[in-house]
């Protein structure tokens, strides 16, 4: 059986002398697993389009319980993440996101489109990357089914004052109001990002701004919130945050 599709490579593993194993994600399909066979050879033709985060266009034969690529045309190779690895670190976090998220064979076009919008904006240097970031992770989030209650206070149910948010509960609480387990500081400004993230559509996702020390708070808490309620680390993420200490180790 042969079946096209655009997938997003989410990730390659090499196998054997010349072939990857590919984790995809498509809109209509979900997160399926093929084999490219001989992509790694110089003559491949599917090679460049079964690269880690790249959109292609494939045409798949199934045989066995598994998927083969047949063919393969670049659709996006998003090239400004391969010409900046910290970019391109930060896309692979969002690729391993997309994995631990997505489920088998089940449509997924809005984490696709969250997926391709945000490498887009990355690779195209649109906006700032911890914004992009923070945006990403909280609306990943939302869509996998762990929206955050922001509307008022989890205590008083008031508009928040001194607003801080807790990973674990996934809501937010006025400084002054009882709650339990820790919290992280967040402002009405990082706040107003969040409700903003939360609700906004899919294009405008990331037409927002904010200050400087918004924004870092805003992407501090995101993350936390994608890792206490995912429950795994990232090893992606360490790996860009060992790549962004040393840039600024280096610029000091």
């Amino acid at each position: 059986m042969f079946k096209t599709i655009k997938a997003l490579v989410l990730r390659e593993v090499h196998y054997k002398e010349a072939d990857r194993i590919l984790t995809l994600l498509s809109a209509g399909e979900g997160k399926l697993t093929a084999k490219a066979r001989g992509a790694l050879r110089k003559s491949s033709r599917t090679g460049a389009a079964t690269q880690q985060l790249t959109y292609a266009e494939m045409t798949l034969f199934y045989n066995r319980g598994k998927w083969t690529v047949n063919e393969a045309t670049v659709l996006e190779g998003f090239d400004g993440l391969r010409a900046n690895l910290e970019a391109f670190a930060l896309g692979s976090y969002f690729a391993e996101c997309l994995e631990a998220l997505s489920v088998e064979d089940e449509p997924e076009e809005e984490l696709m489109q969250l997926g391709l919008n945000s490498l887009y904006a990355l690779s195209r240097a649109l906006y700032d990357p911890q914004l992009i970031k923070a945006a990403f992770e909280l609306r990943l989030m939302c869509l996998a089914g762990y929206a955050p209650e922001l509307s008022g206070c989890a205590s008083c149910g008031e508009e928040p004052q001194e607003p801080v948010f807790s990973p674990m509960e996934g809501r937010v609480y006025c400084q002054a109001c009882p709650r339990d387990g820790g919290t992280l500081a967040l402002g009405a400004e990082a706040l107003a990002a969040m409700r903003y993230i939360a609700s906004a559509p899919a294009k405008k996702l990331f037409s927002f701004s904010l200050s400087d020390p918004a924004l870092h708070t805003l992407s501090a808490v995101t993350e936390s919130y994608l890792l206490r309620q995912t429950e795994r680390r990232y090893g992606t993420l360490d790996y860009y945050k060992q790549l962004m200490n040393t840039q600024l180790e280096f610029r000091t």
